[in-house]
C-alpha cells in the first residue's frame, strides 16, 4: 500500500509546483543540506511551515547540485531572502567519521547513500546562491553547521582555529539557536522594506560590522568583548603549531561564550577578526509553552517527499516518523555536547494536550503500526526548568545544574512527565510510547522522590522499552568523568541495581547497555584500562564504541584543542589530550575480546606497564 502523500501537500520544490498553486514567485528559498522531509524533527520543514502559517510562500530547494546555479533557480529568485542551513547534522561530521575517514552513508540522503551534500556545505551553498540570487536577496544562514561556528572555531579537519562561519561565508546575517522567533522576524521586517544591513538588534542573530557600525549599535545590552581572531588561532611561524599564547586565548575566548549565554539577562559579545567585527547580540528568548505548541499544529505530512521514493526513501525518517519532541533545552551539562549552546540551558516543554493532538495525528497516518517511538527532546526526563530562578536570571554563569554535584535547587520533573506518557498511551490507536532519546539516571536518582522515583521506573520498565535500555556512563574513571561533566561510576553502579531490581520485582527479563566513550580529554592509558576491567568484570562489552569527536561548540573541543579545561570552576587547569595512536589503543581496550583488537591491545598494556592483565583482557574464551 503506498502511504505516501501527493505532491500537492508538500511545499513547492519545482516549477510546476508553483503553476499548481497559481504562485509567480516564492518570498524565501529554503535550501537545506538534507534531502526534505515534511516532519517537525527537521529544521527546515518546521521553520518553513512556520512561515507559510504566517501567509509567506516558501519553496524548499534540498541538496541542491553545488557545481552550478541550475538548482538554486529551479524555481526562480525570491522575493525577500534565501535561508540556507546545512542539515540536522554538521556536513562535515556527516561526511567524515572520528578518523576522519569518509562515510560511505548518509541517513539524511536518499537511499542512505553518501555524495548529496558537499564539505562545509553552508559556505558551498552561500557562494552558489549569492551567484544565482546577486547582492540585492538576503542570504542568511543558520542551523547546527552554523550556530555552532557563530565565532572563532577550532576545526578538527584540518586543525586549525577558523574564522567565524559569517566572514568565511559572505552571509549577510547569522541565525544561531533554534531559530523560529528570529527567522519570522527577519521576513517580517523584509517584508516591511527593511535592508537586512539595519537588521543589527535581532536577538539569537549574529552580524558581521566595521569599527563604525559597532559605534551605532544599541547600548542597552552589556558588551562582552572575545580575544580577537588573530590572537585565538596564533601559531609559531616556524614550527606552524599553536603557540601557547594562542591555546590560552582561545580558552579564554570559549570561556566567555560559555558563561555569557543567558536569554534572560542577555549579552552582547563581539570578536574582531582582522578589520572586521563580528557582533553576537544575546540568545532569543525561550519559547513559551503556547508558542512552542503551534510548531506542531502546522500540517506536516510526516513524510518524505515523494521524489525519494524510487530512491530508496531517507533513512533518517524511520526512527523519527513517529517521535514526539515533549521538550528542548538540556541542563546536563555534558562536555563533549553542544545541545547547550545551540538549544540553551532553559528547558521548553509542550502542553499535554498538545503532544496528544500531534499524537492523535500520527496515528491517523496509514503507517502507523501502534508504537510512538519516542517521546522526549535531548533528555527525556528533564521536562521543566531547573530551578523557579532561571526564570528572573536565567541560567548560573559559573555552576551547573547536575555537576560537580547536583544543586540544591534543581526541581524534580518526572511526574509531569509520566502524566505526558498516560494519556499518549491512553489513545485507543498506542500500543507502546518508548523513551529513546535518553533518561539522566543520576536526576531520578538524586532528585526523585521515593516515591515518584519508584513509580518513574515501573512505569519504564513495563511500558516505556523493549527487550533493553541504553543509557550513557560514558566512563568509570573519575577524572575522565570529570573532564566529561558525568556522574560518577558509583551512581551508574546504583542505577544499574535499581534497573535489575525493578524487572525482577515486575516479572521482566530486559537488558540495560550503556554507551562508553574512548579517548576523551582526561583519559589516559590507564583510564581506559581502568574501563576494560570494569566492563570485564560486569561481563559487558559493546558491540559498538564511539570515539571521542572533537566536533565545533563544545568544552570538549576546546580542551582536545589547547589541553586547558575552560570550565570555571576548573579555570584553564591543563588536562591530558589523547592523541595519534593512543586513541586507537584506547578504543582497541574498550573492544579487548574482539580478535583484530587484540595486538592494539597487547601494546597498550605493554605501554602502560600493565601486561599482567593480559591473561585477563586477552585470555582465550
Amino acid at each position: 500500500m503506498n502511504t505516501q502523500k501527493p505532491r500537492n501537500a508538500f511545499l513547492p520544490t519545482t516549477q510546476n509546483d508553483l503553476k499548481n498553486r497559481a504562485w509567480d514567485q516564492i518570498d524565501i528559498a529554503f535550501i537545506s543540506a538534507d534531502a526534505y522531509v515534511d516532519h517537525p524533527s527537521f529544521g527546515t520543514a518546521l521553520l518553513a511551515r512556520l512561515l507559510e502559517s504566517k501567509g509567506y510562500r516558501v519553496g524548499i530547494i534540498a541538496q541542491p547540485s553545488w557545481d552550478s546555479t541550475k538548482d538554486f533557480l529551479k524555481m526562480g529568485k525570491p522575493r525577500l531572502a534565501c535561508m540556507i542551513s546545512g542539515g540536522n547534522i554538521d556536513s562535515m561530521v556527516s561526511h567524515y567519521t572520528a578518523n576522519a575517514k569518509p562515510r560511505s552513508e548518509d541517513e539524511y540522503s536518499p537511499g542512505g547513500k553518501a555524495g548529496f551534500r558537499p564539505d562545509r556545505a553552508t559556505l558551498s551553498y552561500v557562494s552558489r546562491a549569492r551567484q544565482a540570487y546577486g547582492k540585492e536577496i538576503p542570504i542568511i544562514i543558520g542551523g547546527l553547521e552554523s550556530s555552532l561556528r557563530r565565532m572563532s572555531h577550532y576545526d578538527y579537519w584540518t586543525d586549525r582555529v577558523r574564522k567565524p562561519i559569517i566572514l568565511d561565508a559572505k552571509a549577510d546575517l547569522l541565525v544561531y539557536g533554534m531559530g523560529e522567533l528570529q527567522t519570522l522576524e527577519i521576513v517580517e521586517r523584509l517584508a516591511q522594506g527593511e535592508s537586512i544591513k539595519a537588521m543589527t538588534d535581532i536577538r539569537g542573530t549574529v552580524f558581521a560590522t566595521s569599527s563604525k557600525g559597532l559605534s551605532a549599535l544599541d547600548p542597552t545590552y552589556k558588551t562582552i568583548t572575545l580575544p580577537s581572531f588573530e590572537e585565538v588561532s596564533d601559531r609559531n611561524p616556524q614550527s606552524n603549531t599553536p603557540t601557547e599564547a594562542g591555546k590560552m586565548a582561545y580558552a579564554k575566548a570559549f570561556q566567555l561564550q560559555l558563561t555569557h549565554e543567558n536569554p534572560i539577562l542577555g549579552e552582547r559579545i563581539i570578536q574582531q577578526c582582522m578589520d572586521r567585527f563580528v557582533v553576537q547580540n544575546p540568545p532569543a528568548r525561550p519559547l513559551s509553552s503556547q508558542e512552542f505548541n503551534e510548531l506542531y499544529t502546522f500540517p506536516y505530512t510526516y513524510d518524505a517527499h515523494p521524489d525519494y521514493n524510487d530512491l530508496g526513501g531517507i533513512p533518517a525518517l524511520e526512527e523519527v516518523q513517529f517521535s514526539i519532541t515533549s521538550n528542548r533545552g538540556c541542563y546536563g551539562s555534558c562536555s563533549f555536547c553542544a545541545i547547550t549552546s545551540h538549544q540553551g540551558r532553559m528547558i521548553q516543554t509542550r502542553d499535554q494536550d498538545s503532544l496528544v493532538s500531534e499524537a492523535k495525528k500520527m496515528t491517523a497516518h496509514p503507517a502507523f503500526k501502534g508504537y510512538i517511538h519516542d517521546l522526549g527532546g535531548p533528555t527525556a526526563n528533564f521536562q521543566g526548568r531547573a530551578c523557579d530562578k532561571q526564570e528572573t536570571f536565567g541560567p548560573c554563569p559559573t555552576k551547573e545544574c547536575l555537576w560537580p554535584q547536583v544543586c540544591s535547587n534543581l526541581k524534580d520533573s518526572h511526574d509531569p512527565y509520566l502524566d505526558k506518557l498516560e494519556a499518549i498511551e491512553a489513545l485507543p490507536a498506542v500500543k507502546k510510547v518508548f523513551i529513546r532519546s535518553g533518561i539522566r539516571y543520576d536526576y531520578l536518582l538524586k532528585v526523585a522522590s521515593e516515591k515518584t522515583r519508584r513509580r518513574f521506573m515501573n512505569h519504564l520498565v513495563l511500558h516505556n522499552i523493549s527487550g533493553q535500555l541504553k543509557v550513557a556512563p560514558e566512563h568509570v574513571d573519575p577524572q575522565v568523568l570529570d573532564a566529561m561533566g558525568k556522574p560518577s561510576a558509583e551512581l551508574y553502579d546504583e542505577f544499574t541495581l535499581l534497573y535489575k531490581e525493578t524487572n525482577e520485582e515486575l516479572g521482566k527479563k530486559q537488558y540495560l547497555i550503556p554507551y562508553f566513550i574512548a579517548a576523551h580529554p582526561g583519559s589516559t592509558l590507564e583510564s581506559a584500562i581502568e574501563l576494560a576491567l570494569y566492563m570485564h568484570k560486569t561481563a559487558f562489552v559493546p558491540d559498538q564504541v564511539q570515539e571521542f569527536y572533537p566536533t565545533p561548540g563544545t568544552v570538549s573541543t576546546c580542551m582536545y584543542y589547547t589541553g586547558l579545561d575552560p570550565r570555571p570552576n576548573k579555570n584553564f587547569t591543563p588536562i591530558y589530550i589523547p592523541k595519534g595512536r593512543e586513541r586507537h589503543l584506547q578504543r582497541a581496550l574498550l573492544q579487548y575480546n574482539k580478535p583484530e583488537n587484540r595486538v592494539m591491545v597487547l601494546e597498550a598494556l605493554e605501554k602502560a606497564n600493565r601486561k599482567d592483565l593480559s591473561r585477563i583482557l586477552l585470555a582465550r574464551r
